[in-house]
């Protein structure tokens, strides 16, 4: 945050404060944090354990591992579902870096596109029936086929 007096990174974290303090800004964080933990609720009623038990913040590791998975084959199933993931280790992972234990999801992308908490449970539902059958083309095609849909309600730019 500190280095020398460059005017346009003053002016970027000025604009940057002024934007976090408006009632705009809460609201929307607030809605980052439910839908977190929506979907962390649903991913963890299908069995899929939370590392932390829960979250509050916007994002959630999920232990694939106790399901016989890796944090790259769920990663790369997901994404063939059209479901934007990241593989990542969990604490004591004995995994090695590029097939770690787990994976993370956040809600901040979902949110930007006006989500909610029952779109968290259709998406939670989503992540683990592909997780579930994570060789099953078919399952993932389907997925990605009502994901499409859901961003279609809900696009990037409402404007366009």
């Amino acid at each position: 945050m500190q280095g020398g007096p460059l005017v346009h990174m003053i002016a970027a974290k000025a604009v940057c404060f002024k934007e976090a303090s408006s009632e705009e800004f809460r609201n929307y964080i607030q809605q980052i944090l439910r839908n977190a933990k929506a979907l962390a609720a649903r991913i963890a009623s299908r069995g899929y354990r939370i590392v932390s038990g829960g979250t509050d913040t916007h994002l959630m590791l999920v232990d694939v591992f106790s399901k016989g998975l890796n944090g790259r084959e769920a990663e790369e199933a997901l994404d063939r579902a059209g479901i934007t993931v990241n593989k990542n280790a969990i604490p004591f992972d004995k995994n090695p870096p590029m097939s770690p234990s787990g994976i993370r999801v956040g809600t901040p992308a979902l949110t930007t596109r006006g989500m909610r908490e029952a779109e968290m449970e259709a998406i939670g539902d989503w992540i683990a029936e592909v997780l579930d059958h994570v060789t099953d083309e078919s399952v993932q095609k389907r997925v990605k086929t009502e994901v499409t849909k859901l961003c279609e309600r809900f696009p990037l730019y409402r404007k366009l």
